[in-house]
């Protein structure tokens, strides 16, 4: 069973840096695509930010020239580096593996870590 898990520190004024973390465990050979997304009381999860395999990059126009993806291909890890962080930017990050192979199945999927969440106070 594939697993990701968040780390990082939630409370940070606005203007600070912050760094999460996200690592996906389990019998894993590859994964296509990992990245981060947000989500806020009565709103849609959105993108933040997401890294292919290949190195390509998406990213929230919101977000652009702030925040800085990257990613451990060997360890299965994925970092989100948050600079000049605002208010707006307050919300529950999650974790995302899209195109996951693991050794149990012959099928790609997509995994989910629970959540964290960030706090940028003004």
């Amino acid at each position: 069973q594939v697993q990701l898990v968040e780390s990082g520190v939630g409370l940070v004024q606005a203007g600070g840096s912050l760094r999460l973390s996200c690592a996906a465990s389990g019998s894993i050979l590859s994964i296509n695509t990992m990245g981060w997304y947000r989500q806020t009381p009565g709103k849609q999860r959105e993108l933040v930010a997401a890294i292919t395999s290949g190195g390509s990059t998406n990213w929230a126009d919101s977000v652009k020239g702030r925040f800085t993806i990257s990613r451990d291909h060997r360890k299965n890890t994925v970092s989100l580096q948050m600079n000049s962080l605002k208010v707006e930017d307050t919300a529950v990050y999650y974790c995302k593996a899209d195109g996951v192979r693991d050794v149990s199945s012959s099928y790609y999927s997509d995994y989910w870590g629970r959540g964290t969440q960030v706090t940028v106070s003004s």
